[in-house]
């Protein structure tokens, strides 16, 4: 027995299971979207404290300049290891397998994912992964950094293959979500849900979920080659056997350039969900914010090189990727322009979610204007290997991305829990982590301009004041992060109950109970215009009695 389908007709719009009795089929391994959202989320944060705990180490080691922390060689793994943690089971966990499994099917005015059970292998493969990639230290772990550069990859220590292997199956993770994403959102919408009516999350989900189907095709290639080298010795990048190390990049870097609008473009939907609702203004631009997100998407594809710049590519390939670099951050910019157009003249609540939401705009601005400056030929050549591209990747990837996570944890935590976050603990976590971020990440800035090569253990003296308050900022920024997580724990217990909408937002995930029940809706909704207007009526028909208790009626054999 289950619940039945929804009046308005059958077929997958209308898919549900049976909700399970037992405590292991009901959290652990769960079929339900919302669950296996919070399961990513929970699981995400676990490796961002371990790779904290690894970017301390580095912070630690560089406080002076003969370092003496750890030895060369641990500093070498464990920036490998903080860099690969962070991009791979970290950032596209959380804002894919996270925030897209717990909100966009209840934005869409769906029941479920398209595929349950491939969602829950989806999730259950990344732990695995995790798991393997921390194992490599006890064989010698990866000491090439996160892009793994091959011929040093090629030698390095046993713990370099199990690396491969990890990634390799974090890739198989994200292929599959991002196949059950475009399949939820192409089949489940709510009637009425034309693209032009979906929130603007769901379009940066839309927008990734393609790039997780095809980037990482070649990433897999890349991994597969480079472990059969290793174990085999088929001669795919090693020079003197015939192969080619610039290979390795091509197939790394055509993953990995989409693999940032990956970590970005559902940070953009979070963003573009909390601005509108707390300024109490329509979205300016809606289709311009929606369409950029494809239109990144797309060009993301066609600027690869621009990481090769320093790898002896040819004068005339180089200054396409250069142009088109330049011309992909013209929807970029669109998307800021609209965000700071929807600010202006708005009725502004500095909420938690908020403040984290503008600081984003803040950060993620000022990393790509450093991107710009890279994206020019002459400016990489000279600083390619410097602290400079360390910082951008930063700001762009921690002001960026994650500034974007915690603003969607403060804003969707009551749907999660059905209890708030504290405001008081919120801000300062807000302020101590955006003021220990730019103390740690703006120096090497000119660190990186005075000429600070990146990947070194030690340093000439002349870098070491910048580094120290660098190293000091980055103490600060921990205790806001620590502060987080102490707010979570203490509100998952004795927070202040949310209620069904504590915000007053408008899409469709804030009009039933929280935390929702195991069906979502009670009968599938139709919708009928745009949920940013706040001087309009909710554009919502079905909905009237999903707050009270009464569940759906139920019929033998709905599924």
């Amino acid at each position: 027995m289950a619940i039945a389908a929804a009046p308005h007709g059958g077929g997958i719009a209308d898919h549900i299971h049976p909700e399970p009795q037992s405590f292991v089929r009901r959290y652990v391994f769960s079929i339900d979207h919302k669950i296996i959202g919070i399961q990513y989320i929970i699981t995400g944060f676990v490796f961002f404290v371990l790779a904290g705990l690894l970017a301390e180490t580095i912070r630690i080691q560089l406080m002076h300049a003969n370092g003496g922390f750890v030895s060369p060689q641990t500093y070498n793994e464990v920036y490998s290891i903080h860099g690969s943690t962070m991009v791979w089971l970290v950032v596209i966990p959380l804002l894919t397998g996270g925030f897209g499994n717990l909100v966009f099917p209840l934005q869409i005015g769906a029941r479920d994912v398209a595929f349950p059970w491939l969602n829950m292998l989806s999730y259950w493969i990344f732990p695995i992964a995790g798991l393997m990639l921390f194992s490599s230290f006890l064989m010698g772990a990866p000491t090439a950094g996160w892009t793994e550069y091959p011929p040093i990859s090629l030698e390095g220590q046993a713990g370099t293959s199990m690396w491969a292997a990890a990634i390799f199956l974090v890739g198989v993770s994200s292929t599959l979500t991002g196949i059950n994403f475009v399949v939820t959102i192409m089949k489940m919408r709510a009637p009425g849900m034309t693209f032009t009516r979906m929130p603007l999350f769901c379009w940066g989900q839309f927008a990734t979920a393609p790039l997780l189907m095809i980037a990482t095709t070649a990433l897999a290639a890349a991994l597969a080659a480079l472990f059969m080298e290793r174990q085999f010795g088929v001669p795919f990048f090693d020079p003197t056997k015939g192969g080619s190390p610039v290979l390795w990049q091509h197939m790394f870097w055509f993953y990995s350039h989409p693999a940032v609008y990956i970590m970005i473009l559902p940070a953009f939907g979070i963003v573009s969900e909390v601005l509108p609702t707390f300024s109490r203004k329509p979205i300016f631009g809606y289709k311009l914010i929606a369409f950029s997100s494809m239109a990144i998407a797309l060009a993301g594809f066609m600027v690869w090189a621009h990481h090769m710049f320093t790898s002896g590519l040819a004068p005339y390939l180089q200054l396409p990727f250069m142009v088109i670099t330049f011309v992909i951050a013209v929807p970029t910019g669109i998307k800021i322009f609209s965000w700071t157009a929807t600010l202006w003249g708005g009725k502004i609540h500095y909420t938690t979610a908020m403040l984290f939401a503008m600081g984003f705009l803040v950060l993620f601005t000022l990393g790509g204007i450093t991107g710009i400056f890279l994206a020019a030929i002459p400016f990489d050549l000279h600083l390619h290997g410097t602290y400079f591209v360390v910082a951008h990747f930063h700001y762009v990837l921690v002001g960026g991305s994650l500034m974007g996570i915690f603003s969607g944890m403060y804003y969707w935590f009551p749907k999660m829990s059905g209890r708030l976050l504290s405001e008081k603990l919120g801000k300062w976590h807000f302020w101590l982590f955006f003021i220990g971020f730019n103390g740690t990440f703006l120096p090497m800035h000119w660190l990186g301009l005075e000429g600070m090569p990146r990947w070194v253990s030690t340093y000439d003296p002349q870098f070491q004041f910048w580094n120290q308050f660098a190293s000091i900022s980055s103490f600060v920024m921990t205790a806001g992060i620590l502060l987080f997580f102490a707010n979570i724990l203490y509100s998952i217990r004795f927070g202040k109950v949310a209620g069904a909408n504590p915000w007053g937002a408008r899409t469709l995930e804030w009009q039933i109970p929280s935390p929702p029940h195991y069906y979502n809706f009670k009968h599938i909704p139709t919708v009928y215009g745009l949920p940013y207007d706040f001087s309009q009526p909710l554009p919502y028909r079905g909905l009237e009695d999903e707050l009270n208790d009464t569940p759906p009626p139920v019929a033998a054999g709905a599924h």
